[in-house]
């Protein structure tokens, strides 16, 4: 069902002269015809072409298929640096929580039957964490131990709670959305390869880097005083695997 609906709203997106834009783009000039169709497009359906970027991301974080961070790319370039963040930073945060619901109600047996020693490992340091866990969260999310899109499906199976794991992602994931949509509406500005090294880009770069960096750095100082992130556990059983 979802397949469908974000199939016809592309279908409806493509007509006339969208038709060749509508695709992933590969460079920079492939980026900004993209965007600028959309652009087009969105002037007549702003509706239709909202929907559209909106499913496509939900659609991606939902079934934890990569490509997210070329749609924060395409986000900044789209709607500009920051309702491009705040819209990518929701959809992030919604996605992550449908792909945990999925990964509850139909996912957790396959995920301990092909993942056991990553969930076990992950379970482990869950468990040392337990008292600080959103912390903890946080820290995975700024200096990840393990793919984003693994801790998402592995979240229901270590018993993470979906209000502390919804705020996580909004939270975590912010400095790392920052990054790609500004970047994203830094090249839709871009004209030639000597305007990236124009004072305006330098000084946009420079600002997107520390303010990315702080986050990471509280929560490191955090992390070092309250979180548990060396040694190993005795293994424990999960629905009858070996876990830590």
């Amino acid at each position: 069902a979802a397949t469908a609906a974000l199939w016809l709203l592309s279908v409806r997106l493509s007509a006339g002269q969208t038709r060749r834009a509508l695709r992933f783009p590969a460079d920079l000039e492939e980026l900004r015809d993209l965007a600028e169709a959309l652009r087009d497009y969105e002037r007549q359906h702003r509706g239709a072409a909202l929907a559209l970027f909106c499913g496509a991301y939900l659609y991606k974080q939902s079934f934890a298929i990569p490509g997210s961070s070329l749609l924060n790319v395409l986000a900044g370039a789209l709607f500009g640096p920051w309702m491009g963040l705040v819209l990518c930073s929701v959809l992030t945060s919604v996605g992550a929580t449908f792909c945990y619901l999925l990964s509850a109600a139909f996912g957790k047996q396959l995920i301990v039957h092909f993942f056991p020693e990553k969930v076990a490992l992950l379970q482990g340091k869950v468990e040392e964490n337990r008292s600080c866990l959103f912390f903890f969260l946080l820290f995975l999310r700024l200096f990840p131990m393990t793919p984003n899109w693994f801790l998402n499906l592995s979240a229901p199976i270590l018993n993470i709670p979906m209000s502390q794991f919804f705020l996580s992602v909004l939270i975590g994931l912010t400095p790392y959305n920052f990054i790609c949509v500004q970047t994203g509406a830094i090249l839709s500005q871009i004209n030639s390869l000597d305007a990236i090294f124009s004072w305006d880009t330098l000084l946009k770069l420079l600002a997107m880097a520390v303010v990315a960096l702080i986050p990471g750095t509280l929560i490191k100082r955090y992390s070092k005083k309250h979180l548990k992130l060396d040694g190993n556990k005795p293994a424990q059983t999960l629905n009858g695997r070996k876990s830590l």
